[in-house]
């Protein structure tokens, strides 16, 4: 599209442009809804394959009538991919979250994703490459209302801080976390249009935007591989249900379907229910890496040097070979290091092969037929069932958790006397299914399932909120993406589990990505100044030489801490503080130590509020948020009212965990937060 003079009233313009695309797409699904598939279609099965694909290209070209089309525009100097000639007239792009053509197949909104968007995110002053003009545009309820130039190549013109850009960061939070294609900095599009082949770690402090760069990620990988990533598949994992529930959005409003999301819990629970809780003690032993090597020599224990000769018969002739030469091909499948199942399937066809051998010496001329016969032959199986047996992943890690002398034979030189205490269960139990598994017993087996047969690898996977994995559970994402790449996210301070990642190096070797590329983002969208300096005086004690997060946003007045004299008075104050946010516009969160969580509740309702449960959407009627200070994490609200500090520390089994998980809820507002306390404020924020 020619770049041109603007018109007397621009926003006119822009307005017809806006309109006119959503018509287009508008005809671009009525397209797709009247296609006829009868006659291309051979069965019912390809059939049913198709019209899911049209469902899903339908649903993906839906026109969300509060989600702007398009954001911004590009003015080129040149045409794009033409050699610069001197007086040539340019091309102008529209920006937006899908691509939209009008009827003669001309495009009218590009992706933000596409190679010629990438300088609506890159382009500066001292590199325009080649745009002349940017343009933001500014939205009210789904109305375009405004819009904003950057002429790049004036050298006239003063830089000056996007307005639109600074509103579209500090737009109330209503609803559910929403895409950031209209603001993504240039450090983040750079990790976002990272290549897939690559794994990359973005350690980001609170309000950097990682874990929406995680998301955009993936969505770019989609539209740059999608054959690829279609065959392949991709994941989201997150640290809860209510996070995933507050992000589960965002693919979906750049157009992408497909992306599935779960838990490690969700990974892992396939092969058993988790009805048991570890102590912390237990669960940092059981998810030391270590025991992956525990697991490894007790499936290996399963194996027996042959001491009998395998005798097959056919017909009337007897084929004998020798336990010398059945114990050779143990050993080679041993030292192979083959998956223990693989190597179960592998040791009959071994035997027979030889068998076979024996036939062609005596004169006959058997084929595969004739060795897949022998492999099955009673006499072979009954062998391989002694020498190598079948092992099922949960009666191991059983017999492991229950017998104190089989795990003290394979923790040998790994674990201590006391740490094998830790992983011994307190109640025995007789089987897989009376057992009360635990979400790191689920660890367990699925590393031990993992050992008998493959793990299916997926193209790419997302991992958010990763500082707060152990080393099993990295495993366990590992697996998930073993051919595949990551993208992995998180916060070393905000790192609230006993087994928290204390190095982004030691996380990467235990996902199998030692030469993943780490990236940090230290810049600040969400969290206003006030704020997160307050917050930043934790790090000293939480996470030493960790740089603390510069906010680009200076709100005064954004902060507040208020000491309430009596502690038979703190439920009033936290009531009033609440009302006082809820008179301002978006969502409001109480935070509080998971015990105060009840009283707050109560408190709450008696003064006729209702309220929301995390993660869970907000509405214009309903707008306040009850947040357990450990389900806090990955959350945001407008403003956020932050009940008696040093309950949520002494909430943790230790200090240090007790200050990350305070360091987390003071960093969860967008436009204010209110401190309130009865007893004194843990000393590292004096």
């Amino acid at each position: 599209m020619p770049a041109h003079e603007e018109s007397s009233n621009p926003l006119v313009r822009e307005r017809a442009h806006l309109a006119a695309s959503r018509a287009a797409l508008r005809a671009m699904r009525e397209d797709v809804q009247a296609l006829d598939i009868r006659d291309v279609t051979a069965n019912w099965v390809n059939a049913a394959v198709l019209q899911a694909q049209m469902d899903d290209r339908i649903k993906a070209l839906a026109d969300l009538s509060h989600t702007p089309l398009f954001f911004g525009r590009l003015d080129y100097s040149h045409v794009v991919g033409a050699e610069k000639a001197e007086g040539s007239e340019g091309e102008q792009f529209y920006i937006g979250r899908r691509h939209v053509h009008d009827a003669h197949g001309d495009p009218m909104v590009i992706d933000w994703r596409a190679p010629v968007s990438q300088p609506f995110y890159q382009a500066s002053r001292t590199n325009p490459l080649d745009v002349d003009r940017r343009r933001r545009f500014g939205y009210t309820g789904g109305e375009l209302t405004a819009y904003e130039d950057e002429r790049l190549t004036d050298p006239a013109e003063e830089e000056q801080t996007s307005k639109l850009l600074q509103a579209e960061i500090e737009r109330p939070r209503v609803g559910p976390m929403r895409d950031i294609v209209a603001t993504i900095q240039p450090e983040q599009d750079e990790i976002v249009r990272g290549d897939l082949g690559g794994t990359v770690c973005v350690q980001g402090g609170p309000g950097t935007g990682k874990t929406a760069v995680g998301l955009h990620r993936v969505a770019f990988l989609l539209y740059a591989h999608r054959e690829r990533l279609a065959r392949t598949g991709t994941l989201v994992i997150g640290p809860n249900r209510s996070f995933l529930h507050y992000i589960e959005q965002v693919l979906p409003a750049l157009g992408e379907l497909e992306v599935k999301q779960a838990t490690v819990e969700d990974l892992v629970a396939a092969r058993v229910e988790v009805r048991g809780t570890d102590e912390s003690a237990s669960a940092v032993v059981k998810g030391d890496a270590r025991m992956a090597e525990v697991l490894r020599r007790a499936i290996r224990s399963h194996v027996t040097p042959p001491t009998e000769p395998v005798v097959v018969v056919r017909g009337s002739r007897r084929w004998r070979v020798p336990a010398y030469e059945v114990e050779e091909m143990v050993n080679e499948l041993l030292a192979r290091d083959m998956r223990y199942g693989a190597a179960h399937e592998a040791l009959p066809q071994r035997i027979a092969h030889a068998v076979l051998v024996r036939m062609e010496e005596a004169g006959e001329a058997p084929d595969d037929r004739v060795q897949n016969s022998v492999a099955r032959n009673p006499a072979v199986k009954a062998a391989v069932k002694a020498i190598w047996p079948a092992v099922d992943p949960a009666k191991l890690v059983l017999r492991l958790l229950t017998d104190a002398d089989f795990l003290a034979t394979h923790a040998e030189g790994l674990l201590t006397d006391e740490e094998q205490k830790h992983v011994l269960m307190a109640k025995p139990a007789r089987s897989v299914k009376s057992a009360k598994w635990t979400a790191a017993d689920a660890v367990l087996i699925d590393e031990a399932a993992d050992l008998v047969a493959r793990t299916h690898s997926l193209g790419h996977v997302v991992v958010d909120e990763a500082q707060d994995l152990s080393p099993m559970q990295y495993r366990a994402v590992g697996r998930r993406c073993s051919t595949g790449s990551a993208t992995v996210l998180g916060d070393l301070a905000q790192g609230t589990t006993p087994w928290s990642t204390q190095s982004w190096e030691q996380a990467l070797f235990h996902l199998g990505k030692a030469d993943a590329v780490v990236e940090e983002l230290t810049a600040g969208f969400r969290v206003p100044r006030e704020v997160i300096a307050y917050a930043s005086r934790l790090l000293p004690a939480i996470s030493p030489g960790l740089a603390p997060v510069e906010s680009v946003r200076e709100t005064p007045g954004s902060l507040s801490v208020r000491q309430v004299t009596e502690a038979a008075a703190l439920d009033a104050a936290v009531v009033a503080a609440c009302e006082e946010s809820l008179r301002h516009e978006g969502s409001t969160g109480l935070i509080a130590a998971d015990a105060r969580i009840p009283a707050l509740a109560a408190a709450l309702a008696a003064a006729g509020h209702t309220v929301l449960s995390p993660g869970e959407e907000t509405t214009a009627d309903s707008r306040l948020t009850l947040v357990p200070a450990s389900l806090a994490k990955g959350l945001e609200y407008d403003y956020v009212v932050l009940d008696e500090p040093a309950a949520v520390v002494d909430g943790e089994p230790d200090e240090r965990t007790g200050l990350r998980r305070l360091y987390v809820a003071l960093t969860r507002a967008v436009s204010g937060l209110v401190v309130l306390h009865a007893a004194p404020l843990p000393e590292q924020l004096g």
